[in-house]
């Protein structure tokens, strides 16, 4: 592997959170996979749903863009509603609320940890006094830092909720990375983003970050590096 670059040399660093600094990815993928085979199985939508189809519609989207996203591309369109409405509601908002459903119960009986390699980098990074932040298409960012113990090292939380207030557009638009340099008080050229999703990538590459780095959790590394990623590490504990 070339030389790594130095991640303390940068104004900030920038995580996402699901498949960067916790393994929530996998509690996410499990959540839609159950969610939508059901829904796909009752409403005789073809082809079934697939692993391809996580990485591809939903993966660092905001929560009903990637149900929106994911419908679409089986030609199946269905009313908006609103994020009040009920997990059984045949809405975009409802499908995606039921999702929601598992993926809470599964976080709750089973917990979450961080990375061991992705808390080691944070603890450098906070050693140096290099500025950081999450930034998540998740509403349940919060919950998943508590619940893993971490949220007191981020002053900065940029989640789906605060997207959702400010009506920022979900990745892979450049909106959530852009603003969540703002509130860090950093200037993207010359912070670092830190991303496992394709869409997640591209957002950082398109908001201009100096520095975009890729964790392969199984996205693909020629992937991550078409969406924009500089580097491509399997693990942060490269960085330490």
């Amino acid at each position: 592997m070339a030389e790594l670059p130095d991640l303390t040399r940068f104004d900030g660093v920038l995580f996402d959170l699901d498949g960067v600094l916790t393994p929530t990815a996998e509690v996410h993928m499990h959540a839609w996979e159950s969610m939508f085979t059901e829904l796909f199985s009752a409403w005789g939508i073809e082809p079934a749903y697939a692993e391809g189809d996580y990485f591809e519609h939903l993966d660092g989207k905001k929560r009903y863009d990637g149900v929106a996203s994911l419908l679409r591309s089986r030609d199946v369109e269905v009313p908006w509603g609103n994020p009040s409405d009920d997990p059984s509601a045949d809405t975009v908002c409802g499908i995606g609320n039921r999702k929601n459903v598992v993926f809470e119960r599964v976080l709750r009986a089973d917990g979450i940890a961080a990375y061991p390699g992705s808390l080691a980098l944070v603890e450098k990074l906070q050693a140096a006094g290099v500025p950081i932040a999450v930034v998540s298409s998740s509403k349940n960012a919060r919950e998943v830092l508590t619940a893993a113990g971490i949220i007191d090292r981020f002053p900065v939380v940029m989640d789906g909720v605060v997207a959702e207030a400010e009506h920022l557009d979900s990745k892979p638009a450049p909106d959530v990375f852009a603003r969540a340099a703002e509130m860090l008080g950093v200037d993207p050229r010359h912070s670092a983003a830190v991303e496992d999703a394709h869409s997640g990538v591209r957002s950082a590459a398109a908001a201009g970050y100096g520095l975009v780095v890729g964790v392969d959790r199984g996205a693909g590394e020629a992937a991550l590096r078409e969406a924009g990623a500089h580097v491509v590490v399997d693990d942060l504990a490269v960085f330490v």
